[in-house]
């Protein structure tokens, strides 16, 4: 008798002891090699009661989420794939330890113990010498639970390969360097929402969220992408759960809005449904973002089909070979133990207890929404992959001795780039990977409801996106393209549907209108604003570059003939020319042309100052030079004689240098007072196009400007005069045709332009003033320098002396004939 109830005893005892072990073991623990971390939702907190002390909380007592718990059953599943693989990782066996994370800011407890090296936390341990419990982890479900532990995680460079966290914010490596996510960002996800909205042309939607970090993202990005596609934004609104869902839909119902985006999380997303179903809301086109597209729940409540069309957007579903025969294999172990005993153990960690799990049929498991299953999946084989390379394995084995640190995965994981089940995985420099989008459709009239496959949005390896028509059914048998009622007066030229901001709601009042910002267009009767074209002379123009290849060339060449006068200086050409005076001449052409560069590119204060004030000043002070050297050799032969005193004090006092020098400083006076007085500034042409801005530069004050201008035309006169007098001079010394050449191209290129500025209103004004300085510097050289250089190179037998002495002598004999 005692024998046998001492043989009672220990059998329920050793029942009971191993059934906890195995049921807790086998669904949040297992052993291995390296040790992976995991968090999921197997509860769901519906309303947070605010604390005043920091407390852990107990997810257990929450509700429970299914799509939670088969979530942690498609890690388990790819735990056990990869053990059981002969090529991934040979003879290394991982392991896992997963919590259930149910709130966003009430997890630290499991955070720590990840990060824990027996059961201590060093936060300045050196990278080298950390060695945290798990080397990565997957998780948790949600943008604003990641982002409130992701510091925790990655400030130590533990690998985070987030399944569910799709926040662009998560982008920044430098907040969250290590960071990692299988399923695409906000971004990609609002621009597919974009790509939909424009393939069916709807251009009045509703922007509808919930207060947490995943659609504050959205919005934020929703807003910048469509600043320039023509889609208004008529009504937003991030809602709360104690929020009034019937009076936002009658808001949105009330201003005719057909295309309502939902861009929440799925306990938002089912308030809005199910207010919509009661308020008989009907006839919308529903866009659903991700993370309820495939709900599985919501198509099967009551009165769904009278809403309208659901148009959701999800991961392209990708099926997991194997894991319908997993999750039946599980089941049945777990009913032959668990179940049985019903039993829990609630004394080793906290959340990691759910009572409900096995309770759980295969059926329920495997019919859940699958959204989530294969980013799961790709993330614990990333971790595998790059635990594969970091260990050097190859097909038989791998290198078990070596040290394996967390931030030696993440250095690896930025390199991946492996097929899994027909999609490849790879990641961008921020983390993120290839974008492969599905639009499903929800067919609610069939039982049990579908999801139909009607569109794709891929990014690898060509950027594709298509939606198949035919295969939509749209309520009442017909297109919802149209966005306004009849009853909804057309807003005229140049206006726009007037927005008005509330607290947390934006709204549209269909029957005022206000006018398009400065930087806006409207066609007439649109009822959108478009942005304008900003438009200047941009560098890669074919017409800029071949503008910038002439001003190249002119320097090349105006320092080819610098160089040519400077080896020659003492040549009697050089001194004809000018002599030393000859090198402030090239050296004014050569600042004069530089200016040129500057007429292209986005205009600026530097732009605006060079362009203009550097060529005036230069070039005034080569017309100087000129008009002083045309003097100065009419005065040696036609006025030495007849003023001998006025020739000597001319000579003694250096007369040529100081006419440059006087000229060149009223000149100066002059540039400042114009950069002074009304400095010549970037300026923006909004008037001459509707849709366009031309950026150009202001020429500055008037009178400063006409000053600088009167100068210019001054000195060329002169230039003229002198030439003209010395029109019968000595054949080396005159030079009246080229100058008189070189200064009527130099004023009719200045006349056409001011011309062409007073009719011509583009950004190609802006060319012709460049190419009206170029060609009064080539009309120069090529009138004055280059006959001169040609002579030196080719003609070297009249650069000399004697041949001048024989020119000038000639002369006289001509003059005293006379």
């Amino acid at each position: 008798m005692h024998l046998s109830n001492i043989c009672s005893f220990l059998s329920a005892f050793i029942n009971c002891f191993f059934l906890k072990v195995f049921c807790l073991e086998s669904e949040f623990s297992l052993k291995g090699d390296y040790l992976l971390g995991g968090l999921f939702t197997l509860h769901e907190v519906q309303h947070a009661t605010p604390l005043s002390t920091p407390e852990a909380i107990e997810c257990f007592r929450y509700t429970f989420s299914k799509s939670g718990y088969q979530m942690l059953q498609v890690m388990r599943f790819a735990v056990e794939e990869i053990n059981n693989s002969t090529t991934l990782l040979p003879n290394v066996s991982l392991g896992y330890e997963i919590f259930d994370h149910c709130s966003d800011t009430k997890h630290f407890p499991s955070i720590f113990d990840f990060i824990s090296k027996n059961g201590s936390i060093k936060p300045k341990e050196k990278l080298n010498n950390y060695q945290p419990k798990v080397i990565a982890l997957t998780g948790p479900y949600g943008s604003t639970r990641t982002i409130t532990i992701a510091p925790l995680i990655t400030m130590d460079l533990i690998p985070l390969v987030s399944y569910g966290a799709s926040s662009y914010t998560l982008s920044n490596k430098l907040q969250y360097p290590s960071f990692v996510r299988t399923i695409p960002s906000n971004k990609n996800l609002i621009e597919m929402i974009i790509h939909i909205i424009r393939w069916f042309g709807w251009n009045w939607v509703a922007f509808l969220g919930s207060q947490d970090d995943y659609s504050e993202d959205g919005l934020r990005i929703f807003h910048k992408y469509i600043s320039n596609t023509g889609i208004c934004l008529a009504y937003q609104e991030a809602l709360g759960q104690r929020a009034n869902y019937s009076q936002t839909l009658k808001k949105i119902d009330m201003l005719n809005i057909n295309v309502i985006v939902v861009f929440a999380v799925p306990t938002y997303a089912r308030n809005i449904i199910k207010a919509a179903i009661a308020n008989n809301i009907q006839g919308k086109v529903w866009i659903a973002s991700e993370t309820w597209a495939m709900n599985q729940q919501l198509p099967r409540e009551p009165g769904i089909w009278k809403i309208g069309t659901v148009i959701g957007i999800t991961e392209r579903l990708l099926s997991l070979p194997g894991f319908d025969k997993f999750i039946y294999k599980d089941r049945r172990t777990m009913n032959a133990y668990c179940a049985e005993s019903n039993i829990q153990s609630k004394n080793k960690t906290c959340n990691q207890v759910c009572d409900y799990c096995p309770l759980l049929t295969a059926e329920e498991i495997i019919n859940e929404n699958p959204s989530f299953s294969f980013t799961i999946y790709a993330a614990i084989y990333t971790i595998a992959h790059a635990l594969h390379k970091v260990l050097q394995c190859d097909m038989n084995e791998c290198h078990k001795n070596m040290t394996v640190k967390p931030y030696m995965l993440l250095e690896q994981m930025k390199k991946l780039d492996f097929p899994l089940n027909g999609h490849q995985v790879k990641y961008d420099d921020n983390g993120d990977p290839t974008v492969s989008f599905a639009v499903v459709l929800w067919n609610t009239e069939t039982n049990p409801p579908r999801f139909d496959m009607v569109g794709t949005y891929d990014t690898y390896p060509e950027i594709t996106f298509n939606i198949n028509n035919s295969l939509l059914h749209w309520h009442n048998n017909g297109s919802v393209s149209y966005v306004f009622s009849d009853g909804f007066t057309r807003v005229p030229l140049g206006r726009n549907r007037k927005q008005k901001l509330g607290l947390s709601v934006l709204y549209w009042n269909p029957y005022s209108c206000s006018l398009c910002a400065e930087s806006e267009w409207s066609d007439e009767g649109s009822t959108t604003c478009k942005i304008r074209t900003v438009v200047y002379l941009d560098f890669i123009e074919i017409h800029s570059i071949i503008v910038m290849f002439s001003a190249t060339c002119l320097i090349i060449l105006l320092i080819a003939i610098f160089c040519l006068f400077a080896y020659n200086f003492n040549t009697p050409v050089v001194k004809s020319a000018g002599g030393s005076m000859c090198f402030l001449m090239l050296t004014c052409l050569i600042m004069s042309t530089i200016s040129v560069f500057f007429f292209f590119g986005k205009p600026t204060s530097v732009h605006c100052l060079l362009r203009n004030v550097v060529f005036a000043f230069f070039f005034t002070v080569f017309l100087s030079c000129m008009a002083v050297r045309s003097f100065q050799i009419v005065c040696i032969f036609k006025m030495a004689a007849k003023f001998p005193n006025m020739h000597s004090l001319w000579v003694k006092h250096n007369g040529q240098w100081l006419f440059v020098g006087f000229f060149s400083i009223i000149h100066l006076i002059s540039c400042v007072l114009w950069m002074t007085v009304s400095t010549p500034k970037p300026s923006s042409d909004s008037l001459t196009f509707k849709d366009q801005i031309i950026l150009s530069c202001e020429m500055g004050n008037t009178v400063t400007l006409s000053i600088i201008v009167f100068i210019g035309w001054f000195l060329g006169f002169l230039c003229l005069l002198f030439s003209y007098m010395g029109r019968d001079l000595p054949k080396n010394y005159n030079e009246a045709k080229s100058i008189t050449f070189s200064l009527i191209l130099y004023n009719v290129s200045w006349i056409v332009y001011f011309t062409a500025y007073l009719i011509l209103k583009s950004k190609y004004i802006q060319l012709v003033n460049a190419m009206t300085q170029l060609s009064s510097i080539y009309g120069i050289i090529f009138s004055y320098f280059i006959p001169k250089s040609y002579v030196i190179i080719f003609q070297p037998q009249k650069n000399t002396a004697a041949y001048f002495q024989t020119s000038i002598q000639n002369y006289t004999q001509t003059i005293s004939r006379t």
